[in-house]
């Protein structure tokens, strides 16, 4: 599994693998019924802590992403659709409301933000 993880970032190492894996999934190179590398495997593969992939597959499978069997593994959860889009659509009001949140103390009035938004989305 190719995963990059920064020893230097502010972002928590765990949070660095969720995000990384949440966004194969939401991206579709990971679907359900893949499986994951083994806890200690990508652990060693990342040359990290094994209670630090554990955090990373727990949070996963909280948010219902991951499903872990005993004794087999961790694999992809099977996704309905709209519940897949609705999770992608949570991640981006979750961004959205703190770009709000930031854009309100630096005084920006609605508008601007919107320009702002209408730019970068036209960009990409």
């Amino acid at each position: 599994m190719d995963l990059i993880i920064v020893n230097s970032a502010a972002e928590p190492i765990y949070e660095q693998i969720v995000r990384q894996i949440k966004s194969m999934i939401f991206q579709g190179q990971l679907k359900g019924g893949d499986p994951l590398p083994s806890i200690r495997g990508l652990a060693k593969e990342l040359q990290i802590s094994v209670i630090t992939t554990k955090r990373a597959y727990d949070e996963l499978e909280k948010e219902g992403l991951i499903v872990s069997i005993g004794g087999k593994g961790s694999f992809v959860a099977e996704q309905n659709p709209e519940f897949l889009r609705e999770k992608k659509l949570k991640v981006i009001e979750d961004k959205l409301a703190e770009a709000v949140q930031d854009a309100r103390m630096l005084d920006l009035s609605l508008e601007e933000l919107q320009v702002m938004l209408k730019l970068l989305y036209e960009e990409v």
